[in-house]
């Protein structure tokens, strides 16, 4: 989907695949079929963006192949689908029974991360829309936080500043542009927006940016204004943002709100939790110093893991249209300002805007839903909700 800012520029909406999990370009040609375009025809468009998630595989098998590549160019036209973006950080096995830990794998302290962004990168110029010069890829904030130390930081400075002189080089011989986007994730080296300043003013280059997940932005308790405003005073470049919401309880003292946390804690994905005490003098504000958490859910949930007197947030994507019932919200309000200060300025602080809710078949039973024609439903309306939030700021749809 695309919008017209009043300032003229273009703005593009998708959605992510990496909620259906395909391992193979037969699995990313099937998704395709099957749920992508179906969600176009829920939401009566010419024409839907979608954030494609390749795994090694995958990619792989396009690289490798020049008619695969033509091949999957031709089904998207086919089906009526654009690429601008796309989601590097699952690197294989996002789809398996349990992911935890091993999404942050390899990371950029191992060659493997590099040589598969850097194909990602090469990909996306080819799959781009004709009339369209931009591409972005999302990818991990540099490692989980365990496996960092002097040595690893300055391998993944390097490589981060050999792949901005591949992106110079593939817009010479391309005229494409293709930028990277670190994803600041809680228990990540980059853990939030201000984490990012410094490995990203190292590297230099407006090819490697920030992507600002509106979902890991609420858990860590930063506020939109002042992280934006930060992130644009360094001249960190923002190639995309991801449209999300967190899991929010205002009262995790309390025995039901625990009953419907742990209703969320389910063994697939990590889901790092927070809470930000409340200040004990007056004039003593919180700051990200503050903060408390656990690397996962139900290590929150034991007895004394956290603070309980000031509201928790998980790491858990859920529904943009449908938040949790009483006594759980979502953090959807956080997700409206990052989008105001995003997309309703006088000028976009990014062009490329992702819906990324891949934990669906993750939510506790009863909201799952039980059939393609459900997860299809679910997605067009995310997305519906997403394009009001974006012509309520004065953007325009386009055909």
């Amino acid at each position: 989907m695309r919008f017209r800012h009043p300032d003229g520029t273009t703005v593009h909406l998708s959605y992510c695949t990496n909620v259906h999990p395909a391992e193979t370009l037969d699995g990313v040609l099937a998704q395709l079929r099957d749920h992508c375009e179906p969600v176009r025809r829920r939401l009566g468009r010419d024409r839907l963006g979608i954030g494609l998630w390749l795994a090694r595989d995958a990619a792989r098998a396009l690289t490798t192949d020049p008619a695969a590549l033509r091949g999957l160019r031709a089904e998207l036209d086919r089906r009526g689908l654009e690429v601008v973006t796309l989601n590097g950080f699952p690197y294989e096995g996002f789809g398996a029974d349990e992911v935890k830990h091993r999404v942050y794998r390899p990371d950029w302290a191992e060659p493997e991360r590099l040589t598969h962004t850097a194909d990602l990168a090469r990909l996306l110029a080819a799959l781009l829309p004709d009339d369209v010069t931009e591409g972005s890829v999302s990818t991990l904030p540099l490692a989980w936080r365990t496996r960092w130390d002097e040595r690893t930081a300055a391998t993944a400075h390097t490589a981060l500043t050999t792949l901005a002189e591949r992106l110079d080089a593939l817009e010479e011989l391309t005229g494409k542009s293709i930028r990277i986007a670190l994803e600041p994730e809680p228990g990540c080296i980059v853990e939030t927006t201000s984490d990012a300043i410094g490995p990203l003013t190292a590297v230099a280059s407006p090819r490697i940016g920030i992507c600002v997940d509106t979902c890991h932005l609420a858990t860590s308790f930063e506020q939109p204004g002042p992280a934006l405003d930060a992130l644009t005073a360094a001249g960190i470049t923002i190639p995309k943002a991801q449209l999300s919401a967190a899991l929010h309880a205002e009262h995790p003292h309390l025995p039901d709100v625990r009953d419907a946390l742990a209703a969320f804690a389910e063994p697939r994905f990590l889901h790092q939790t927070r809470t930000l005490p409340r200040p004990h003098r007056a004039g003593n504000p919180p700051s990200a110093a503050h903060l408390r958490g656990t690397d996962d859910l139900h290590e929150a949930l034991a007895a004394d893991a956290l603070p309980d007197a000031s509201p928790w947030r998980a790491h858990f994507h859920v529904p943009l249209h449908a938040p949790p019932a009483p006594p759980l919200t979502s953090t959807l309000p956080v997700l409206r300002d990052t989008l105001a200060r995003l997309a309703g300025g006088p000028t976009p602080l990014t062009r490329h805007l992702e819906v990324e809710t891949y934990t669906w078949q993750a939510l506790p039973d009863a909201q799952r839903p039980r059939s393609r024609a459900q997860l299809a439903d679910g997605i067009a309306a995310e997305l519906t909700l997403a394009r009001d939030l974006l012509t309520d700021l004065g953007l325009k749809e386009l055909p």
